[in-house]
């Protein structure tokens, strides 16, 4: 392999490593797909000026490592802002029109949209949940994002399988045929703790355990899931998860709204981890999740956007500033999730929830060169005094100049470098056409 090096200059560099430096102005370097260095303008390396070096200009904006959406459903991106503020949404749009319209095409074509979307918003690496996942990992590859496919199982009303072994089944093979990929990989990823029988849940965490990936779910969401376990089995659901066996260091715990002191205490003893999805959760009314009762505990949290049915948005500075502010809010503490904090949740704490964290997140020689280039140009973006501060309270994803994910320039200029947004638009434009969602097309 011919050997590549890039440098990007001129820039400021937060590098969001254990020290949490912040080099400015710095550069980082990196040959291939792995970061070589990372520092001080004034110590830029002799490699620099020799003539097979890529020198890119910063011109003075925040370099970050890539950010990591936990959780999501990429596959519904046909579902944005539909029936948006009907109470009885699920039953009423979602579920008839999953069953109605969604297959192989369709999940494709939505995973590619919602991947360049995700692309231009800096967001690098993903966890997605949902159906005919082949397709999803397909897409994601072709996009050349860093993501995880997440095979939905459900005991009934699944639109790809009716029998939930058979989903099970197809979702180990899928684990199978990405494991030696260098960006994608795959798990089993039951819908819910009532959506699923143990038997179910069980055989899933095994499979995912033997497999070294990740188990993940909703869990304490709902406020009739919270019933339902309180009346059958006179416990929570985590409490439930854990007389199961199925909470341990493989478990990435969706949402966790309604949670006791045991359960957070659970999540810690087991090393569990959280997807928080803030903006999800409080269009959907349905409360915010203890993050701050789970980071003093020391649970590992990152973010996650839910899908774009849910929260409308795929990018993760949403859910910074959503985050940040919600959590001030709860606790009536300005002081309270400082900008570096949720900066960290939104990178190397949401990697190493996805067990990437030796893989991206920061960026420290010998990880992969996930980067984001987001400019300081813009009206929204002046003055800054504190990147972190920017990066959560001022920035949104029309900031975003540059992505990199493992080396590789994906969007430059704010423009997909792989891939035609307005093309990927016009077939998912078409596809939908051609079902129900036509009908409530303006």
């Amino acid at each position: 392999m011919i050997s590549v090096r890039t440098i990007i200059i001129n820039v400021t560099v937060v590098t969001m490593n254990e020290k949490r430096e912040i080099y400015n102005p710095g550069f980082v370097m990196f040959e291939n797909d792995t970061i070589t260095g990372a520092g001080v303008m004034s110590d830029l390396p002799e490699e620099a000026r020799q003539k097979d070096t890529k020198l890119v200009d910063g011109k003075n904006g925040i370099l970050m490592p890539g950010m990591v959406n936990l959780h999501t459903h990429m596959g519904m991106v046909p579902f944005r802002g539909l029936g948006d503020d009907c109470r009885d949404r699920l039953r009423v749009f979602l579920l008839p029109m999953e069953q109605k319209t969604m297959d192989e095409e369709l999940v494709y074509l939505s995973t590619r949209y919602a991947a360049g979307e995700m692309l231009l918003g800096g967001v690098t690496s993903v966890l997605d949940m949902y159906y005919f996942e082949e397709e999803a990992a397909k897409a994601m590859d072709e996009m050349g994002m860093r993501g995880i496919a997440g095979q939905t199982v459900m005991e009934e009303g699944a639109c790809d399988f009716t029998d939930p072994y058979k989903a099970l089944a197809y979702g180990e093979r899928l684990i199978k045929k990405y494991q030696s990929h260098p960006r994608i990989s795959a798990c089993i990823a039951p819908h819910g703790t009532s959506t699923c029988s143990k038997e179910v849940l069980k055989e899933a965490y095994r499979l995912n355990a033997s497999l070294g990936v990740p188990f993940t779910l909703h869990t304490a969401e709902m406020d009739y899931e919270m019933d339902y376990f309180r009346d059958e089995y006179g416990m929570t659901p985590v409490q439930y998860l854990d007389s199961i066996g199925v909470l341990g260091r493989e478990t990435l715990a969706v949402h966790c709204i309604h949670m006791t002191e045991e359960d957070l205490q659970l999540l810690k003893d087991r090393r569990a981890k959280v997807a928080h999805c803030i903006g999800s959760n409080t269009k959907a009314a349905k409360g915010v999740a203890p993050v701050s009762a789970m980071l003093h505990l020391g649970v590992p949290v990152g973010l996650g956007t839910d899908g774009p049915a849910s929260g409308n948005t795929l990018d993760i500075f949403t859910q910074m500033k959503l985050c940040s502010d919600f959590h001030k809010n709860e606790t009536r503490d300005r002081s309270a999730f400082p900008a570096e904090r949720v900066v960290a949740m939104a990178t190397v704490m949401g990697a190493e929830a996805l067990g990437l964290g030796p893989v991206t997140g920061s960026l420290v020689p010998g990880k992969q060169a996930d980067l984001v280039l987001v400019e300081t140009r813009s009206v929204n973006m002046f003055p800054v005094y504190d990147p972190y501060s920017a990066l959560v309270y001022s920035a949104n994803p029309s900031n975003v100049e540059e992505v990199y994910v493992a080396g590789e320039c994906l969007v430059r200029n704010k423009k997909l470098l792989k891939a035609d947004m307005v093309k990927i638009r016009e077939a998912l434009l078409e596809k939908m056409k051609k079902t129900d969602f036509a009908a409530h097309m303006m």
